[in-house]
């Protein structure tokens, strides 16, 4: 190799390096630009009314701050207030779990399981789990601050990419060769318009869940139906994982009552994404890229691995947009008119 060569492999490697040191700015950028596409949209239909750029602006971001206020007055506070009754509770269960576990094991299989692990260290280590995951989850709330903090950067660094998005997306577009720059336009508008119909099916994917969990877990008379109904919906914008952590909850609660209330429960959030998957997201989201389930969640628990909750919360979208590029810059620029020789 020259030492051109040897240069440009070193050039490579250090910015793999810098960008993997800096990857949790990358991705606050990126959730910047997935909002600040979104309010872009809002603001467009302002401007078809004939609002000026700026006031377009103001009225969007006023908008999605009242909505967010209202929804914040509305249900956060309550969730905030009956969370720590939640945990409670959750506790209690896997205290009635162990001993439901003990009399099981004297009264019926004591012969039986003479020779095999007892069940008590089974309830011991979920009982361990549940305080680890509690005292992890007061940890996570004492963070709150960093929390407030990526969110001020990520809303700050949004309206800045609103108020001329054109420059930054020009500034994106001459990175690529002057021949591809018109392809690279059509393909980052083929990405803002499926980035759009995704959060708008995610959306409407999360009130779906989070209604019908809350009334099912109303009829079961299950406590704390509005908390675990707001679980719900908030996990169901992450895919798979989402719909099993989220009915981890009510599942313990529903152990308080009767053991096969727990297994209603089970069933009740089975249907419930069923229904959401084979029939509500693919009437919301029939315009959106189709992910393969076991690449998602693969890719999703990478992204978990490396990044942290945000990982799992811009995952998604990061597919969407990665995927858009691949078939249109690889597949269908590239790889679909190769020619043999």
């Amino acid at each position: 190799m020259t030492l051109t060569r040897w240069l440009g492999l070193f050039a490579i490697i250090a910015s793999l390096y810098i960008l993997w040191q800096i990857r949790m700015v990358v991705f606050l950028f990126l959730a910047a630009v997935v909002v600040a596409t979104i309010l872009n949209r809002l603001v467009r239909r302002f401007r078809q009314s004939h609002v000026k750029r700026g006031y377009a602006i103001l009225l969007s971001i006023g908008i999605i701050l009242a909505l967010s206020s209202i929804l914040i007055a509305l249900i956060l506070v309550r969730f905030i207030n009956q969370f720590d009754q939640l945990l409670s509770l959750i506790q209690l269960s896997i205290s009635q779990l162990q001993y439901w576990s003990y009399e099981f094991q004297s009264s019926i299989l004591d012969g039986m399981l003479a020779n095999l692990p007892s069940l008590s260290i089974f309830t011991q280590q979920l009982q361990t789990a549940a305080s680890w995951i509690i005292t992890n989850v007061y940890a996570f709330i004492s963070d709150s601050l960093t929390l407030i903090l990526n969110a001020l950067f990520v809303f700050v660094l949004s309206i800045m990419l609103l108020a001329n998005p054109q420059r930054y997306r020009q500034g994106l577009i001459h990175i690529f060769p002057a021949f591809y720059r018109q392809r690279a336009d059509e393909i980052l508008s083929r990405c803002e318009v499926k980035l759009v119909h995704y959060v708008a099916g995610i959306a409407l994917s999360m009130v779906f869940v989070g209604i019908t969990s809350t009334i099912g877990l109303l009829i079961l008379k299950v406590p704390l139906p509005v908390v675990n109904g707001l679980l719900a919906g908030l996990f169901a914008f992450i895919p798979y994982i989402g719909a099993i952590v989220s009915a981890i909850p009510p599942i313990l609660l529903a152990l308080l009552d009767t053991p096969w209330k727990a297994g209603v429960v089970l069933l009740l959030y089975f249907i419930i994404q069923q229904v959401e998957g084979n029939f509500v997201t693919p009437i919301v989201m029939r315009h959106q890229v189709d992910l393969l389930p076991a690449t998602t969640l693969a890719l999703l628990t990478a992204f978990g691995i490396f990044f942290g909750p945000l990982g799992l919360l811009l995952g998604l979208p990061t597919l969407v947009i990665a995927q858009t590029w691949l078939e249109e810059a690889v597949v269908h620029d590239i790889l679909d008119h190769w020619k043999s020789e």
